[in-house]
This record gives C-alpha cells, sequence and structure tokens, in this order.
C-alpha cells in the first residue's frame, strides 16, 4: 500500500475548490444551453440525448446513459418522449435483443441542423467568459486539466466517445457567413 502524498485539509481544499467552481460554472452553463434550446421545446436531456445519438449513430440506451452521463431509465424515459415527438426511433437488433437502441429520425436530424444553425456565441455566457483567453493566448482553454479528472472518473471509452464527439461536429459542419451548416457529402462514424 501506498503512503498518501496529501493532508485531510489539502484533499478538502481541493474538493471544494472544485465543487464551487464546478457549481458556478455548471449554472451559467445550464442557462446558456437552455436559452439556446428552448426555442425548439426541447430540456437539456433531451438535447444531449439527440446529440448522443447524432454522434454515436445507432447507440443503446446504455450507451446513451453512460456518455450523457445519467441514469438508464432517465436516458429510456427522455428518449421515449422523443420517440414519441418522431425525433427518434427505437430498435433492436437481431444478433442483440436485451438492449434497445436509438437512431434520429430525418425529423431529428433536421432539427440538430437547426439548433447548430441557431447557436450565437454571444449569446452564450461561458464562450463570452472565456474569450479574453482567447485574445490573450490565441486560443481557447484547451482544460486538459479538468479532461483528466473526468478521464480518471469516467474511463477512455468515455474521452474517446467525447473526442470523436467534436471530430464529427468538426467534419460534419462547416461555417457559411457566420452560420454553422452541414457539410455536404459527410459520412458519420459508426461507434
Amino acid at each position: 500500500m501506498t503512503e498518501k502524498q496529501y493532508s485531510i485539509k489539502e484533499a478538502m481544499l481541493f474538493s471544494q475548490r472544485i465543487a464551487q467552481l464546478s457549481k458556478a460554472l455548471w449554472k451559467s452553463i445550464e442557462k446558456d444551453w437552455q436559452q439556446w434550446i428552448k426555442p425548439f421545446d426541447l430540456n437539456i436531456n433531451e438535447h444531449h440525448i439527440l446529440m448522443i445519438a447524432h454522434h454515436l449513430n445507432g447507440a443503446s440506451i446504455s450507451d446513451v446513459a453512460k456518455f450523457g452521463v445519467m441514469h438508464v431509465s432517465t436516458a429510456f424515459n427522455f428518449s421515449k418522449k422523443l420517440e414519441e415527438r418522431g425525433l427518434l426511433q427505437f430498435s433492436k437488433k437481431e444478433n442483440d435483443k436485451r438492449n434497445t437502441y436509438i437512431q434520429l429520425t430525418e425529423a431529428g436530424e433536421n432539427m440538430l441542423l437547426q439548433l447548430m444553425e441557431n447557436y450565437k456565441p454571444s449569446e452564450n455566457a461561458v464562450f463570452s467568459g472565456a474569450l479574453p483567453l482567447r485574445d490573450l493566448y490565441g486560443k481557447f482553454p484547451e482544460i486538459v486539466e479538468m479532461m483528466a479528472i473526468v478521464r480518471n472518473i469516467y474511463g477512455e471509452d468515455f474521452m474517446e466517445i467525447f473526442e470523436r464527439s467534436f471530430q464529427n461536429i468538426e467534419s460534419s459542419f462547416v461555417e457559411e457567413d457566420g452560420v454553422l451548416k452541414k457539410a455536404k457529402n459527410t459520412e458519420q462514424e459508426l461507434v
């Protein structure tokens, strides 16, 4: 057994610092996110599920729960609401009858495209808060320490899907006249 190299006080101060910063940041992120998706009559869980379904292209409810950092029942119940709206479809695989899979419908894809086109950086407080750092250093903060902490908590699979989702956005969308548009002839990678 290795000897601990930290004091209880140091551990408590770190835990409280990250808790307070995370809570303050989440409050702003939540407000920004809700404001962005409100015109589409979605809540954060529903939007997150649509994005995960898009990036994973045929995700199981378990995958949605894991990557969406939500309980399986939450992932299922919100997915069911999206299915009722015609944005998702449920399926079972021939070789895997135990798991339920979701896929975006054409209406779901169209809604996500409209959401991307509707994104306005000027209405995002977190973006605005990071802008001075970009101005100073020439790039946005990469937040590598936060990513390392998340990797240690949720594992390499989580981070692989996390990175792939941003690569999908990078390759699937182009900016035209200050608006994100779907790139022509993009194919999505399957999990």
